[in-house]
Parts: C-alpha cells; structure tokens; sequence
C-alpha cells in the first residue's frame, strides 16, 4: 500500500464518527459561504482551537527556544486537545534535527491524527521559519537578509522566495515566518542580520519580491514584525520605541505597505514592543485600522512566538491570560503562536459566558479557515500526503528515511549567486584581485569557522548547535577551505589569533609570525550567531556600541602594523567600525553571513574570479558610539558645528567597488517643472571603460532643499543594476511620479509640495556625482494609498561605445 493508499484508508475510517460533510467541503461555493456554514456548525471551543498552533516537545532539550519560554511550557495533552481542532502545527521540522523524508512522514502522520480526531476533519495548517532559507536540517542556507540587500537585486531574491517555498510545500508546510520587513535605525541591534537594510524602499522593494516567490510557490509568507521592532531604544532587543508619527509614517511603515499591496502576502505577525507606551499586539490603529480598513489587508495576522502572553507577563497592560487574549483579539490578532496560553480553556470559557464578545472569535475564525480553504484543507480531496512522498512505495521511516533532497546543486547554485552579488569590496588600493600569490596567511577567528557563514535564524545555528550528536547537513567549506581551493598553487597558512568574544590575545604572536611571512594577509574578522546572549549577533545578542567583538580590534591594527598587504574580511551580522583599516588596509570586503557558498563567493572576489557589484545596505560607521545613526538624516543629523560627534560614515549607504571603471555623464530632466500630480523623466549615461565586463548600481536620490518639513538631506527612490561589457554605454532613465516625493506633512497627511527638488544619481548616498534638478509646481496635493510607489526603470544600450565618446 502506497503512502496515498494507506492515507485515504485512514481518512475514511476517521470519516465514519465525523459530522456529515457539508457545504464547507463544496468547492463549488464561494469560499466565503464554506466559510459561514462551518462556523455556523462549530461550538466556542471548536472555534477557539482554529486559533492557536501547539509545538509539541520544543524544549525537551532543556534550553529555552525564547525569553520566558519556562514560564509558558504549559504541558499539552494532545488526546485533550484534538477533539477541537487544532489550528496550527508549529515549526514540526524547524524544533530538532530530523531527516527531511521521515519528517514530512511524520508530519502526515500528525495530521492524519488531527483530521481524525475532530467532526469537521479540519487538517492544522504547519510553519516553519525561512528567514535565509527553510530552517530545518540539511537544507541550503541561503545568505541572510542583510546579504539579500546588498545585491540591490530584487529579481534573484524573487527566485530564491520560489525556491524556498517549494522545498516547504514540498515536505507539508503551509506558512513561512518570513521576511523580516524592519528597516534599520540602529545597527546596535542584534536582529539587524535578519533585516534588509536601513533604507525604506530598498527593504520594501527587495522584501516584496521575495514575498512573491514564496506565494508563488503556494506557501503563506509572513511579514514582520509589525511594526516598529527595530528602532527599539538602545537597540535593545524588546525595548519600547518611541518614534515620532512622521518618523513612523515615512520610515517604518513603507516597506509593510509596499509589501501588501504588491506581494500577495497573506499573513502579518506582529512586533514585540510597544510604541509609544501601547503594545502592537494589543494596538488596533495597526492591526485594525491601518492594516485592514486603510490598506484593505485580508489575511491573517499571527502572534510572534508568546506576544499575546506577554501583554501580561511583560507589558503589563492585561491582568489576566484571558484579558491578554481578549486584548489581542479586539486589536485584530487572529492566531496564538507558538502554542496555546492564553487561549486555553479560561478563554472558552470567557466567551461562553458571555465575557468575551464571541463576534470577536467569529472574526478572527472567518480569516483563518478563509485562508485555509484557500490552500485546500477544507477540500474533500484534501490528502495528508505531501508532493514529496507521492507514490512512496513503503510508508515506513526506513523506507523513506534519505529520499528528499532540500538542498540540491540548483539550490546551492542559487546560493552562490546570491552570495557573489552580496559581497561588498569598501577598499581596494590595487591589491585585488590577487595575482597568484606564493603565500597567504589566513588569519583571523571567522578563517577556519564553518559557521561564520550563518546566521542566527539559519538551522545549524538556530538548532543543530544544540544537538552535537547531529552531523551540520550541509556542506560548509571555511573560508580557509575555500581559499585553498581557489589558490591551488599558494601556501595556506591559518593562525586564529584570538577568537570571536573571548578577548585573548595569547595568540597574536603566532598570527603576527604568520603574517610577516606571508606574501599577503587575509585578515578574516566578524560575528558568531547566535540567540539570547549566546552569540554576536542575532536576536538578544545586541551591542554595546559598535567595536568589533572581543579583541579583534587590537588584532586587526597589531596585523596592519606588520606591514603586509592585508585583506580585511568581514564575515559579521551586523557593520562594525574598522579603526584605521579604512585608511591603512589594502582591501577591505564587506559580507553579511553569505551563507553555505559564502567563503567560494569572497575566494571568487579575491581571486578575480568574481568582479564585486555588492553594495551596502547599511552605513559602515567610523565612531563605535556614534549610534544611532543612518544615511537618512537632516542637516543636524549630520556633522555640524553644535556638536563634538561626527557620525560621518566611514563607508556610506550604497558604497560598493570593482574590477571595472565606469564612466558616468549626461544627467538630464525631460522638463524643468514637474506638476504635482505629473511625471518627470531623468536620465544619465553609464560607460564601462575598464578592461572587464561588469556590473554597475544606479542609485536615483531626491533632495528637497526646502520644505514644510525637516527632511533627511538624501533619500533613495530608485535603483538600477546595469550589467555592461568592455566598452558598452548605457543611458539609464527613471520616469519619476511627482507622489515618489510626498511625505508626512506637518498636518499628518501625506502630500506633495511645490519646490525646487534636486534629483541625484549616486555611486552611494555619500557620492552623488551628477544631480539634475526640477521645480515641482501646483497647490499642495494630498497622496493617499492608491500613489505610485516606484520609478518605471529603462536601461536602453547606447549605440556608440565609450571609446567612441
């Protein structure tokens, strides 16, 4: 009996005590009528059990997968539970190492236990995390968020969301919690690796298009967290956030809402913190107001991991669990995650008599079995069995166990890519690309470090680092490893010199010989993930300031002062100041943990291999303290005369070299006015004169000179990845809406204004060399959520080549 057979058999024997099917099942009915004749059939605690996941055996390890966990571990009686439903199953391969095939075998078995065990036959619907890839084991990571930034590459971040989604639909999973749509405002701030960057629209346009390949894919993505997360005071993971309503409006929110009107997405979770003293999982302007009735969002929003607790726990707005649930329902949450607290059988029993309004558990049931139905689990063919166990002969763990391959070569070519046009070289005298060196010292504590590659939200770091017994399950080359294989013909010399965190120094000596001795130093600095204290960078792992981890710092200038052309390679989560190596090093290249093929990707740029087009998300600071900090600060945001600190970066927002030289010219506007409800076109001419085919990165900024407003000196509006070869010329235009310059005025509303704007075409924020400016004319316009959000972008190859100019 085929794993299909045995399903079907199980789901017709668990048929025979369930209520008759009915018009839920009918897929010929809108999905709304399948919907109100289910509910109108459910009791309160059928109802209430669509609305929470269980995650069975999540710290049967002993170690608390988040803060508090001990105090929520209630213990689960599945044979108790079930008879009601259940809504969710939570992360069923994302909690211990387990083999993909036995997994997804054991996940059918769950639900075949689910299905039978409730009248209506209701399957949970399960996710899983997927932030630089599915985290679970032995499947590709993919670089982390911050990477994906660095690529200013939105349609091969697209590819990899369809990847992703694919291998999770694949093995049963519904629902991926990702991508992180939080724009960085202060890189002390331990999750900065799982954000995209410290721009607006970078992190908007780069997020949507993942978001649309893992919808494509069939699988629920998830945008968080909403909102507000990352501007927590201090950088302090959970910290209240106190940003202004503009700051809100015209920085925070735009990513969230580009996401929902272009992506597809159908699932919101929410932010941890509070803003300005109200929880977000208890604040209805967000999730009700804004999300739903401005936006027009019509999906589910779930809880992060105990939020709803921890209205009680932590934010002391909730006396008791109950009221800690009746709170999130009445702000617009829809699912309890991970597992069940608050809406237990107090609640039930709440609602029943009549404490709770019902129609609020009406409510949030009608979105969550809308998007069930959606995904087919309401269907009366609905199998158990997923896409990658079909037709398996033998349904047994032996008979399955080593058949599904989450990381095949397409997905570690995937990876690759991405990881190539990641890298960021900041500094560059001349030294790179290497030209077959005799001997390389590869020195540093991330050199010889599987792991420096990995984020905290990717499997081995997040889990696996707590199951030793478990092999990692992805090949994982050093960066030792790798540049050995792409110098075959150099000596390899390693010496640590000190570790991440640990702050020794005892083996400087021996780096300092290896070093002296080496035709050229590979100086690999930067981050150990991690979770909750337990690393560098990650959630609950934030910074003090922004010096390098432990004695790093000393080890980079003690390394430089050797004298050796040194390479200094960061391999971190998060930027960190360089001391003098912007100065005194002879390359400097930035990656964000570039995942399983990141070592071949920084091997592949050192040798020449790879011409670098990575730029940075985020600003490389110069002064550790001078946070926070971001490109997008007015003139006294910046360095001035009425303050002793300089935040100048030491590497800008949008920096990146490479191999080729690019010669830009020709900036011009269509018009010298621009209406404002009109459209202007600007453009500029990209010439690759070196003597290597490349990539170059257009960055479109707006300056404001005069407003009602005090706006940030540069902002980015648009971008363009511009691949020409030896000697071809490109005009580059950007058909700019006059909505692209609306912000938050001074009324609250977002509007466009007359004035002079100056629109510029950067290499980085801090290097704009050719500006063209426009006046926009007409009576102030108010913008609503119907403007344009983008540039339309034309690269149109120039007839005549740049030697022919």
């Amino acid at each position: 009996m085929t794993l299909n057979e045995q399903a079907t058999a199980i789901d017709t024997a668990g048929a025979t005590d369930a209520v008759a099917r009915g018009a839920w099942n009918d897929t010929t009915l809108p999905i709304d009528e399948r919907v109100d004749a289910l509910i109108a059939e459910m009791t309160v605690a059928e109802k209430v059990a669509q609305l929470y996941g269980v995650w069975v055996g999540a710290s049967d390890d002993g170690e608390d997968v988040a803060p508090h966990q001990h105090d929520m571990d209630d213990h689960i009686d599945l044979d108790a539970i079930l008879p009601a439903g259940l809504g969710q199953l939570t992360r069923p391969f994302g909690t211990a190492p387990v083999d993909p095939a036995t997994g997804a075998l054991s996940l059918q078995r769950a639900q075949q236990r689910i299905v039978a065990a409730n009248r209506f036959g209701i399957p949970a619907l399960a996710h899983e995390e997927c932030l630089a890839g599915f985290a679970t084991w032995s499947a590709t990571a993919y670089p982390v968020p911050l990477s994906w930034g660095a690529t200013f590459d939105p349609a091969l971040v697209r590819e990899m969301g369809e990847r992703i989604g694919s291998d999770m639909r694949s093995v049963g999973v519904h629902q991926g919690l990702a991508p992180v749509l939080d724009v960085v405002r202060d890189a002390r701030w331990g999750r900065v690796e799982e954000t995209i960057g410290e721009d607006p629209y970078l992190v908007g346009t780069v997020a949507t298009a993942y978001i649309q390949g893992v919808e494509s894919a069939g699988v629920v993505a998830t945008l968080k967290h909403f909102v507000g997360y990352s501007a927590s005071k201090g950088g302090r993971n959970l910290a209240p956030v106190s940003v202004g309503p503009r700051e809100l409006a015209d920085v925070l929110l735009p990513p969230f809402e580009m996401a929902i009107r272009e992506s597809g997405v159908r699932s919101v979770m929410n932010s941890y913190t509070d803003l300005d003293g109200i929880p977000t999982a208890a604040d209805a302007r967000l999730l009700t107001t804004l999300l739903r009735d401005e936006w027009g969002f019509e999906g589910t929003v779930v809880a992060d991991y105990f939020a709803i607790a921890f209205l009680r726990q932590l934010h002391g707005v909730a006396e008791t669990w109950t009221d800690a649930a009746a709170a999130a329902l009445a702000a617009g949450i829809d699912v309890e995650l991970p597992t069940v607290k608050t809406f237990g059988g107090e609640f039930v029993r709440a609602v029943e008599a009549g404490e709770v309004d019902e129609a609020l558990v009406d409510r949030a049931l009608r979105r969550v079995l809308r998007q069930k139905a959606e995904l087919g689990l309401l269907d009366p063919d609905w199998s158990p069995v997923p896409d990658a166990l079909a037709g398996v002969p033998d349904p047994s763990a032996d008979g399955v166990r080593g058949s599904v391959d989450l990381d095949p070569p397409a997905n570690r070519a995937l990876a690759r890519r991405i990881a190539e046009e990641a890298v960021v070289l900041l500094r560059n005298d001349g030294v790179l690309p290497l030209a077959h060196p005799g001997r390389i010292a590869v020195i540093g504590p991330a050199a010889d470090d599987p792991y420096a590659v990995l984020g905290c939200y990717s499997f081995p770091s997040h889990v696996g680092v707590r199951h030793p017994e478990f092999p990692i399950g992805i090949s994982l080359p050093t960066l030792r490893e790798a540049l050995a294989a792409e110098f075959p013909h150099a000596e390899i010399v390693h010496a640590a010199g000190t570790t991440i965190d640990g702050g020794e120094t005892d083996g400087f000596d021996e780096a300092l010989a290896a070093a002296r001795d080496a035709d050229v130093v590979v100086l690999a600095l930067g981050d150990r993930a991690g979770l909750f204290g337990r690393g560098t960078s990650g959630e609950g792992c934030d910074a003090a300031d922004l010096t390098l981890p432990g004695a790093q710092q000393a080890l980079l200038d003690a390394v430089l002062d050797a004298g050796k052309p040194t390479v200094v390679t960061l391999l971190a989560g998060r930027p960190y100041t360089l001391g003098s190596a912007p100065e005194r090093a002879a390359a400097i290249v930035q990656t964000f943990f570039a995942g399983e093929e990141g070592t071949g990707a920084i091997a592949g740029v050192l040798s020449g291999r790879v011409n670098p087009s990575g730029r940075l998300p985020v600003s490389v600071p110069r002064d550790p303290g001078a946070q926070p900090s971001t490109y997008l600060a007015s003139t006294l945001a910046r360095p001035n005369g009425v303050s002793n600190i300089d935040p100048s970066p030491a590497f800008p927002f949008g920096h990146g070299l490479g191999y080729s030289h690019f010669v830009w010219s020709d900036a011009s506007a269509t018009a010298p006015e621009l209406p404002v409800d009109g459209v202007v076109t600007v453009s500029m001419h990209v010439g690759n004169a070196g003597e290597r085919d490349g990539v170059e990165v257009v960055q479109l900024y707006v300056h404001d000179p005069v407003a009602s407003v005090v706006r940030p000196v540069q902002r980015l509006i648009g971008y363009a990845r511009v691949p020409l070869k030896v000697g071809e010329r490109a005009q580059v235009s950007f058909e700019v809406p006059a909505d692209l310059l609306s912000f938050t005025g001074a009324g609250g509303q977002r509007i466009v204004e007359s004035g002079e704007i100056v629109f510029g075409f950067g290499r980085s924020s801090g290097e704009i060399p050719l500006t063209t400016a426009v006046r926009v004319v007409g009576t102030t316009r108010v913008v609503d959520g119907t403007r344009r959000l983008h540039a339309d972008v034309r690269v149109d190859l120039d007839t005549t080549s740049v030697s022919e100019r």
